[in-house]
């Protein structure tokens, strides 16, 4: 009546791998391990001590809970005990999440482009990507930080300055009382001292051993004893802290002291899409037919001083620089244009303005730099009445990352009367505009570039690049947040995740166990 039941009977066979499908993807992750660079992971253990767990089999169970959306190290120890995947992976060895964790966060952060890169490579021998066209975009996510336990640059300079006041104020009676004793006059002058050097906390230090000094003399001056009491009880503990947080800040404008290195950027997660500030990081990734095939990690918001940083970790990582580079009109910048001349690495990133120049709206704004017409041999610019726009003076920028931008200005002296006037000056006496030229004649290459139909296919791939591969990791393995904190090991973390992103569209796309 019942089909036959009896769990102390003995099953056949033993094997775990007789159960595991032959394209599963836990297969793919055990290949991807055991195709590496044995050296790769053996260089993560020094020696001596206890017989450390395998390196290989840390490695693979850890890739394949990233590949199915297991982000903690508990549950990463859990699975070992109740999957059989897990138990296939790891040869029934059960590591603990301490051990896991010590694993992902400490050893694994300085080899984790390497690991990367060789999965990349093993894509590249499977001919799944090319290498060739390299598709950069970039998301923000959150750190595992407290999004109230922030500082600001701002508050902290005001913050400073007025310590800075309330510090020479102290200062000022403290002199007022050691001019008046006669010995004293041979010291020197505390005011001379502070207005030789800006303050710092060894400065007060010093000011504090001088009054110290004085008070041997007399014990019980009042006004000295308040102002060393106020010295060394709240500003010099707060002048320390600004300072280190001025350090951490470096050129940043906030930070987290739960996860110092995180910066708190306008992140639209919310149901309003509306934007909240919250401590996060900027992550980018280049991407070929889908497949992640560069990555890194930034403390900036924005994605346009990320571009040349990111391409420079391929190269530090000795990767092969790819021959066009497609981004979105946030990495449009001249900087970033002239990096990839120098590289002689074809660029179709568009400028922020280049969609509204094809309206008619952008026609008939007659003030606008495109709609005029350069002298280059009279280096002057010619607006629509025909009036001539010279050159007046020139005046140099620097970028974050270091790049120099030289901006002409150049004036028209021939507004008065004129009927264009209110349109294209805006009201102004004369007309005024700032320019690069080395930018213009970068955007007409741009024009140019993206208006052949190779240009324009090429850079409308890019809707069906980079956006699916953060869907798929943002929504589909559901991977908001960070689970670990500090910059080295936030790039392990996404280090890992864009590993299990390749592995798990690897497991989707092919069988890599076939033989060629």
């Amino acid at each position: 009546m019942y089909i036959y039941y009896n769990r102390d009977q003995l099953i056949l066979p033993m094997d775990l791998e007789i159960l595991i499908p032959k394209h599963h993807l836990c297969r793919i992750v055990d290949l991807a391990v055991e195709k590496m660079d044995p050296a790769l992971l053996v260089s993560l253990y020094p020696g001596g001590g206890r017989p450390a767990y395998h390196p290989k089999m840390m490695l693979k169970v850890i890739l394949y809970a990233y590949a199915n959306r297991i982000y903690s190290s508990r549950q990463i120890a859990k699975q070992l005990k109740e999957n059989i995947y897990f138990m296939w992976l790891s040869g029934h060895q059960t590591p603990d999440f301490r051990t896991i964790n010590r694993f992902r966060s400490e050893r694994m952060k300085d080899i984790i482009y390497e690991t990367f890169f060789s999965i990349v490579d093993l894509l590249r021998q499977e001919g799944l990507v090319k290498l060739e066209d390299y598709f950069l975009d970039g998301t923000k996510i959150e750190a595992s930080a407290n999004k109230y336990t922030f500082v600001w640059r701002k508050s902290t300079e005001k913050y400073d300055q007025k310590l800075e006041e309330k510090f020479r104020k102290i200062v000022a009676s403290i002199e007022q009382v050691v001019k008046e004793d006669e010995e004293s006059e041979q010291e020197g002058d505390f005011q001379e001292k502070l207005e030789a050097s800006p303050i710092t906390s060894e400065k007060i230090e010093a000011v504090i051993e001088q009054v110290e000094e004085h008070l041997k003399k007399e014990p019980k001056n009042r006004t000295l004893k308040k102002a060393k009491q106020q010295l060394e009880q709240d500003i010099l503990p707060r002048k320390k802290k600004y300072e280190e947080y001025k350090k951490v800040l470096g050129e940043r404008n906030s930070f987290s002291k739960t996860d110092p290195d995180a910066t708190f950027m306008r992140m639209k997660d919310d149901h309003m899409k509306n934007g909240q500030l919250k401590p996060g990081y900027n992550v980018q990734i280049g991407t070929g037919n889908q497949f992640i095939t560069g990555f890194s990690v930034h403390q900036r918001a924005g994605d346009a001083g990320c571009f040349i940083p990111h391409l420079e970790q391929l190269a530090a990582h000795g990767r092969p620089m790819p021959k066009r580079a497609i981004a979105d009109s946030a990495c449009g910048s001249e900087e970033n244009y002239t990096y990839c001349e120098k590289k002689q690495i074809v660029v179709l990133i568009k400028y922020n303005t280049l969609d509204r120049e094809q309206t008619k709206a952008w026609a008939k704004e007659i003030g606008r730099i495109e709609n005029m017409t350069y002298d280059e041999e009279l280096d002057e610019w010619i607006c629509a009445k025909g009036e001539r726009l010279v050159f007046v003076y020139k005046r140099k920028e620097t970028t974050d990352n270091g790049y120099v931008i030289v901006k002409r200005t150049y004036r028209c002296t021939a507004c008065a009367g004129c009927p264009f006037q209110a349109a294209c000056a805006k009201g102004k006496d004369t007309k005024t505009i700032r320019v690069s030229l080395k930018n213009q004649q970068q955007r007409q290459e741009i024009r140019k570039r993206l208006s052949t139909e190779e240009g324009a296919t090429t850079y409308r791939r890019r809707q069906i690049e980079n956006e699916p591969v953060f869907g798929q990791i943002k929504h589909n393995q559901q991977f908001h947040r960070f689970s670990l904190r500090g910059l080295p090991k936030i790039t392990l973390e996404w280090g890992l995740v864009c590993a299990a992103h390749n592995l798990r569209k690897w497991a989707t796309t092919t069988d890599p166990t076939r033989k060629k």
